[in-house]
């Protein structure tokens, strides 16, 4: 039996696209396939991609990027008609080190190694995780997400940031951990974004390696790292308890959703 989610095929634009369902579940049932899909950015989305999606049934694609994100690569024009498009913008109210702005600092090394050398890369990265959890817009957005997902008219939906990896991967790993996905396959879904990415990443470390700029200083932000999801799960259990809490008290979305979600995505044994 599969137990990651399924990498979805015909979408080579699309980093990182892959069905969440697959996943054994501790009760023994099974994450329904063909519900949720997972992304990175579907800027450079083009006609057979677009057909790929409408195959998929898609109905709902939440973009969880910054506004400045969005500006960069604009997505909704690139999207089948038929597509809802929900902005759930997690970091709103974290402007600065937003991803478009690390992406910007690419082309200037120096810039960057002052920024994000000596070890501050992976500390603001593992703030950013426990972000997730407790800022206000990041509570906001996933609040949306999740409810959304509750719904049958809106699926079968996508949610996705730039990379598919960090916003994206707390998104899956959350609801995978409600869901009663056991820990070690909800980190093994996580990390596989690495694998994922590779070909992605190659060329950015290529070419900031040719502007004279040090490939080992941008790892911590191209890797899903297992400390980075564990800082999440600290926040939820110092500030909400359980999982259950972080959906209760931290997104609004009590018993009656969160049994929803169950009802919707698990196929008992």
């Amino acid at each position: 039996m599969e137990t990651l989610g399924t990498k979805v095929a015909g979408l080579p634009r699309v980093p990182n696209f892959r069905d969440l369902g697959g996943h054994l579940t501790r009760s023994g049932g099974t994450v329904r396939r063909g519900l949720a899909f997972r992304a990175g950015e579907l800027g450079r989305l083009d006609g057979p991609d677009r057909r790929a999606i409408a195959r998929l049934g898609i109905r709902t694609v939440y973009d969880l990027r910054t506004e400045d994100e969005r500006r960069v690569q604009p997505e909704r024009d690139r999207l089948p008609t038929s597509v809802a498009y929900v902005v759930a913008d997690v970091l709103a109210d974290a402007p600065e080190g937003n991803p478009a702005q690390v992406m910007g600092l690419l082309e200037r090394p120096d810039e960057l190694r002052a920024a994000f050398g000596a070890g501050r890369a992976a500390a603001i990265f593992t703030t950013r995780y426990r972000q997730f959890v407790g800022l206000a817009s990041a509570r906001a957005a996933y609040g949306r997400l999740f409810t959304g997902l509750a719904e049958e008219e809106r699926r079968p939906a996508l949610f996705h940031c730039t990379t598919g990896k960090d916003r994206t991967g707390w998104a899956a790993a959350a609801l995978l951990l409600l869901l009663g996905v056991p820990d070690d396959l909800v980190m093994a879904d996580f990390l596989r974004s690495n694998r994922e990415l590779a070909p992605t990443f190659r060329p950015w470390l290529d070419r900031f390696a040719a502007g004279g700029g040090d490939p080992g200083l941008l790892e911590p932000m191209m890797v899903a790292r297992p400390e980075y999801l564990e800082a999440a799960l600290e926040e939820v259990g110092r500030t909400f308890g359980t999982i259950e809490g972080y959906f209760a008290a931290g997104l609004g979305i009590g018993a009656v959703g969160q049994a929803r979600l169950r009802a919707a995505f698990v196929a008992p044994a």
